[in-house]
């Protein structure tokens, strides 16, 4: 994946080149478009000036975009392209709207129609060049660095290039004596920068309201988290974007007698196969959970290891085990409490005293337990 900076300089570079094109379409456009009374190349000049507002809009959004996480922004700044998604969209649905209108109004008033000149056939067909050579440039750098924002603007050039087809039938048409044509054609490239318009602005707001990932790409997710080793079900697997980036986050169940540091690997495994491969997923956060904990809820009135430790000292002077004990294991399971002790096997002859120690203590233990409140369950050990 390329570095902020880069994808700065390649959204700043290509954003620039869209802006001198603009620049002149737009100029050349509005000006034959009065000069020889095309209502269509007029209205295609208001879509290349709608181009250079999101170039302007692109060219900030960039700069936000792409600076490093910080205090107040610890998840990156990469919602500001998304946000400009979202005004590019808003820009070419207010331009559309009020080329419909403007449009609709002439059509249903002949007076209002405008005769076209020859003039004007060269400009559309020249606007078709330049705009689609655009479209190409941008979206492959869109696609190559994965800019929503960019791939926004791309198809903000690709509309325009196609409204400029429209407006090249529509003047060829009127300038054949068909006066109406002309207005048809604007009719059709203002629906066209409506329907684009609302497309890219919704997928923005989308974004924005952390809508998730598409339900194919979720059921993907979900297999490549099932064929790592150790993971015995998955849960609560959540997406959203930022950008061009996709958040994952998902609760894993491990076998609920292995080491913290085995169930920490087993995620880290999670977590790089998701990743590997797949530029867009810019992080993944694994739960690690002992057991399907939506079918049983923690016990957070369950006391942890100070107090249960306390407990079982008690338990065992009772009995009058006064030998140390080595390591305590507590496993919260099924809201309840159990507790694995170990002691030296130092204090048996053999093995076989060993376990008949380990098995007689148990017995007892337990039995003080009937009316204990916090500890299910005590098994005892014997280590070297």
């Amino acid at each position: 994946m390329k570095s902020q900076e880069e994808r700065y300089l390649a959204i700043r570079n290509v954003t620039l080149i869209g802006v001198v094109g603009n620049i002149f379409l737009t100029i050349i456009k509005l000006f034959f478009g009065f000069y020889g009374k095309s209502q269509a190349l007029i209205a295609d000049g208001l879509h290349s000036l709608s181009d250079l507002m999101s170039d302007a809009v692109v060219l900030i959004a960039a700069k936000f975009s792409t600076q490093a996480a910080d205090a107040d922004h610890p998840y990156g700044h990469a919602r500001f392209e998304t946000l400009a998604t979202v005004i590019v969209g808003g820009i070419l649905l207010m331009v559309g709207i009020g080329m419909l209108i403007d449009t609709t109004q002439r059509l249903f008033d002949p007076t209002l129609l405008l005769q076209t000149s020859s003039v004007t056939l060269s400009v559309a067909l020249l606007s078709i060049l330049i705009k689609e050579a655009l479209y190409q440039y941008t979206h492959l750098i869109a696609t190559r660095i994965r800019s929503q924002m960019l791939e926004a603007n791309a198809w903000h050039h690709r509309t325009d290039a196609i409204s400029s087809v429209f407006v090249l039938i529509g003047i060829a048409g009127s300038l054949l004596g068909v006066s109406w044509l002309d207005a048809v054609a604007a009719l059709i490239v203002s629906v066209m920068i409506i329907h684009i318009g609302w497309s890219l602005g919704w997928g923005g707001v989308m974004d924005l309201v952390d809508t998730g990932l598409a339900k194919d790409k979720i059921i993907s997710i979900k297999k490549t988290i099932q064929s790592v080793e150790g993971v015995q079900t998955l849960h609560a697997l959540r997406s959203r974007k930022m950008g061009a980036n996709v958040l994952i986050d998902v609760h894993i169940m491990v076998d609920p007698r292995i080491s913290v540091s085995e169930g920490h690997q087993i995620g880290e495994m999670v977590r790089s196969t998701i990743m590997k491969g797949n530029d867009a997923i810019k992080d993944v956060l694994v739960h690690i959970d002992p057991e399907f904990d939506i079918s049983i809820p923690t016990n957070l009135n369950l006391p942890l290891r100070d107090e249960i430790t306390e407990r079982v000292r008690q338990y065992c002077q009772t009995l009058k085990i006064n030998d140390p004990i080595e390591k305590m294991t507590l496993h919260y399971l099924s809201g309840k409490v159990t507790v694995d002790i170990y002691f030296s096997l130092s204090i048996a002859d053999n093995i076989v005293e060993a376990q008949n120690l380990s098995l007689n203590l148990s017995l007892n233990l337990n039995k003080l337990l009937v009316d204990d409140p916090v500890i299910h369950g005590i098994k005892v050990y014997y280590s070297t």
